[in-house]
């Protein structure tokens, strides 16, 4: 998803996807700590981890490192680690930090999201956010006095620690080049490839040593001009996802390196990074090849009409639908497949039988998933939380709870 304001549409077979970047329905700070100390206990906060590399010591398991076993993504000891999380955004946009903060104390916000029973967290950011200039905006640093002074890099260790507290998993999300927009491509006329490739060499030195940090997707809804099995250098995602890839593989061996797909492959049009059709001829080849895991972005009637959800015997056609576009993947045993990104507002009974039968594909077929999205200023999907920035929107979590893979990590002490 784009955070974008503004509408894009192509007809007959782009979605419209758009996203406000602030949500004006907040309520007063006093009656939402009222509202906090009802739900969750008081967390306090740790000091920033500062050097080169971040590194956390938690109790008992830990996220990372993580692999695949055929198409299943297991720990160290080989047992199963599938992911169940949820989008955070806000890094990505003209904040430099997660939304909500004016509200809300980011570690009960963490604490809420592993009480719900999510694992992961899918933490979207631009390349902009590491410019010295991105000064956060938009946080009450009275509810979060140990993120004065933060910014980039400083400001995200904080979150991942946080994470780490509750016994979350952390996935970074290269969503777009700077906090205005979203790129067809990995790179623009204003960030050249070696910018996006050595961004992601410095975050994957950075959390070497923090098993909280267990991937990375490399970018954000391939589209328009992007390829897949090409050739052609300046538009075949697949060759760019392996030369990045293999750039954050060369400093970080255990990382999960996550590909999305494209938005057309042979003229077959999909949603923007939901098009893995050509992985089938043209895989992803990486050093460490048990690293990859591809990745597809789904969404519903909600977002745009799509011909599938035209069909005289929806829903029972979506099963073929993402089976023939990224779940063969997984279903075939060729690789891991996560679904990064799928969610839409519950109030119509098309968008909610929708959602019920994508969790319950990917229910039977073991994917994993993030939702998008936590937030509840995301302009055309709404999020778990209402726009209190505290309350749960429960026929949501209704429908995810159905399928939660448990915790892969115990709380940090």
């Amino acid at each position: 998803m784009d955070l974008d304001t503004a509408s894009r549409s192509r007809p007959n077979t782009w979605p419209l996807k758009t996203k406000s970047v602030r949500s004006a329905s907040f309520v007063g700070v006093s009656s939402i700590c009222l509202v906090l100390a009802a739900l969750l206990a008081a967390c306090s906060s740790g000091d920033h981890l500062a050097g080169s590399r971040l590194q956390l010591t938690t109790a008992g398991r830990q996220c990372g490192p993580l692999h695949a076993d055929g198409a299943h993504l297991v720990d160290p000891q080989g047992n199963r680690a599938d992911l169940s999380g949820v989008n955070w955004f806000g890094f990505e946009t003209e904040s430099f930090a997660p939304h909500g903060l004016e509200v809300r104390n980011y570690q009960d916000m963490l604490n809420q999201m592993a009480h719900l029973g999510f694992n992961t967290i899918r933490l979207p950011y631009s390349n902009q956010l590491f410019d010295p200039a991105s000064a956060p905006t938009g946080i009450n640093y009275a509810l979060n006095p140990d993120l004065r002074g933060l910014r980039g890099v400083a400001l995200m260790d904080k979150i991942v620690a946080g994470a780490a507290k509750s016994g979350l998993c952390v996935l970074l999300d290269q969503h777009r080049p700077n906090a205005y927009a979203q790129s067809n491509l990995w790179y623009t006329d204003r960030l050249p490839e070696s910018r996006w490739i050595s961004d992601w060499v410095m975050l994957a030195q950075h959390y070497h040593d923090n098993p909280t940090v267990i991937g990375a997707d490399l970018h954000n809804e391939p589209h328009g001009e992007a390829t897949w099995g090409s050739g052609v250098q300046a538009t075949d995602w697949r060759l760019a996802a392996e030369r990045g890839g293999n750039a954050i593989l060369s400093v970080n061996p255990s990382w999960l390196i996550v590909v999305e797909g494209i938005e057309a492959y042979q003229n077959q049009y999909y949603w923007w990074g939901g098009n893995l059709m050509g992985a089938r001829q043209f895989p992803v080849r990486l050093v460490h090849p048990a690293q990859l895991v591809y990745s597809a972005h789904d969404y519903g009637p909600d977002i745009w009409p799509q011909t599938w959800f035209q069909a005289p015997n929806f829903p029972r056609n979506l099963p073929a639908v993402w089976q023939s576009h990224w779940a063969y993947l997984q279903t075939e045993g060729i690789a891991p497949v996560y679904l990064g990104e799928f969610g839409g507002g519950m109030g119509q009974r098309q968008e909610a039988l929708w959602q019920t039968t994508l969790v319950k594909f990917l229910s039977q077929n073991k994917i994993g998933y993030t939702y998008w999205s936590w937030n509840p200023d995301s302009g055309d999907t709404g999020g778990i939380l209402n726009k209190d920035w505290t309350t749960v929107d429960q026929a949501r979590m209704d429908i995810l709870r159905s399928y939660m893979w448990p915790m892969l990590t115990g709380p940090a002490s």
